[in-house]
């Protein structure tokens, strides 16, 4: 069963500049996260890959890319994963933390990771803890969230 955002992304790519609109719907959806410009590289059910550009707006005092803009990234990343991957006409789903580790000094764009392995059966209630690695344009590892997810069954009506 296809989740309505995985839909959506699915009929975007056969656009010109598909990734970049679907990157902008997200955007109106949940407008925080156009603070990062955001771009979805890649989405399927257990999986996100996404980038964020360098820029002015997200550096620190020091002139790397700031933690938070960081968790920023980690989040969406996890959020629209689990959006595509969880079956949304019975479950539903919110962030309830996150446990980050700074690893590296990001210097450059940044790209996330979210990846998971899609349980056969979805629980009631549960909490999914999505990691999610972010690298810079070298390939390194500059920061690790384990982002967690409470999954919960939608009540019939």
């Amino acid at each position: 069963m296809s989740s309505a955002l995985l839909k959506t992304y699915k009929r975007m790519m056969m656009l010109p500049f598909g990734n970049w609109l679907f990157s902008k719907a997200v955007c109106v959806k949940a407008p925080y996260f156009s603070t990062i410009k955001p771009y979805i590289k890649e989405l399927k059910p257990g999986s996100c890959k996404a980038i964020m550009p360098k820029r002015r707006a997200v550096l620190n005092h020091i002139g790397t890319v700031h933690a938070i803009a960081q968790c920023n990234l980690a989040e969406l990343c996890a959020g629209v994963m689990v959006d595509a991957t969880i079956p949304n006409k019975t479950h539903r789903w919110i962030p309830r933390g996150m446990n980050v580790q700074y690893l590296q000094k990001a210097t450059s764009d940044l790209s996330a990771i979210a990846e998971i392995h899609v349980p056969a059966v979805w629980q009631d209630k549960q909490d999914l803890i999505v990691p999610v690695e972010i690298f810079d344009d070298g390939g390194n590892l500059v920061f690790h969230a384990d982002v967690t997810i409470y999954i919960t069954a939608k009540k019939a009506h």
